[in-house]
């Protein structure tokens, strides 16, 4: 998601892209829910995440892109040990 936000942002998009985005992602929110979203982003973009959630089970593999680049990211830990 935040790739896609950042893509977005990079390309001078607006608010209506945003929630576009959110509807195609189906992101669980509402309407009213989506205009206050897209709103924050404008103002405060998000940072290039790591983690995703998802409806699949995509989440594992997210999961274990997260674990190994642990150490090369500032910010993230490997919680686990060595897996």
């Amino acid at each position: 998601m935040s790739r896609g936000i950042r893509n977005i942002l990079d390309n001078r998009g607006n608010k209506d892209d945003l929630i576009a985005f959110f509807i195609d992602r189906n992101l669980p929110v509402d309407e009213i829910q989506a205009h206050n979203l897209a709103d924050e982003i404008l103002i405060n973009p998000p940072q290039q995440g790591f983690l995703t959630i998802s409806n699949a089970l995509q989440w594992r593999l997210q999961y274990t892109r997260v674990i190994e680049l642990a150490g090369y990211e500032q910010g993230l830990i490997n919680l686990y040990g060595n897996l």
